[in-house]
């Protein structure tokens, strides 16, 4: 299943926007891991969560010395310096995305869908333009590898996981703002849809982030075609 069109000189732009940014991210990961594990092997433990990581390091950066030999103060100090810049970096791309959400009519409809950010919603149309090459929503849910596979057993037609096909990067994308999504909604269910409160009451969070991610890409389809914003009753 290929629906791959011929992008245009400002899609091919906004997409080395996009490369860089996440060959950024993965290196930036990998060097917090690094970290992470470095000091942990002193006995230091960093709290979960990027914010928490960052500001270990830029602590560091700014002169903190840890209760260790120099030669540990200075490998710590020197990946702390790294992951500084790096993330420095990341946030150039980020706010450059930022910048051209605000430019662009499409990416400012597909923001007005819950769970997509401007990083997601430019990725989109870095990727697929208007959406017009996909005959509806559950061809662009299964170009990303976001609909289950078919299983045959016994003569039984059987649904498996997602098939995991097409593009990578967008699907992560989606992945990630739906589990965030999923998380407000335990936090505030009062706010969340029904449909979606009611799939976690009966799936787990991961089951329910994935289906998450497959009906918001039906979603992106119909928004992005009828060139109208989000409502609760837009289905594709």
């Amino acid at each position: 299943m290929r629906f791959v069109a011929t992008k245009t000189v400002e899609q091919q732009s906004l997409l080395s926007l996009h490369r860089a940014r996440d060959l950024l991210v993965r290196q930036r990961t990998q060097l917090i891991n690094n970290l992470r594990g470095l000091v942990a092997e002193f006995g230091i433990f960093i709290p979960k969560g990027l914010a928490r990581v960052i500001g270990f390091a830029e602590d560091i950066t700014l002169g903190e010395v840890l209760d260790l030999p120099d030669i540990a103060n200075e490998v710590i100090r020197n990946l702390s310096e790294q992951l500084m810049a790096l993330h420095k970096q990341v946030r150039w791309y980020e706010e450059r995305l930022k910048q051209v959400a605000k430019e662009d009519a499409r990416v400012r409809l597909l923001r007005t869908i819950p769970g997509v950010g401007a990083v997601t919603a430019s990725a989109i149309i870095a990727s697929i333009g208007d959406g017009h090459q996909f005959k509806n929503g559950r061809e662009f849910a299964a170009w990303l590898g976001l609909t289950p596979a078919n299983k045959s057993s016994g003569g039984k037609e059987k649904l498996g996981r997602i098939t995991k096909m097409g593009d990578q990067y967008l699907r992560s994308l989606l992945v990630v703002g739906m589990t965030s999504l999923v998380r407000q909604t335990r936090s505030h269910p009062e706010r969340a849809s029904k449909w979606l409160t009611s799939l976690l009451e009966r799936k787990p969070a991961r089951v329910a982030t994935v289906a998450m991610a497959n009906k918001t890409a039906r979603i992106v389809w119909a928004v992005l075609t009828r060139n109208e914003p989000y409502s609760p009753r837009t289905v594709a």
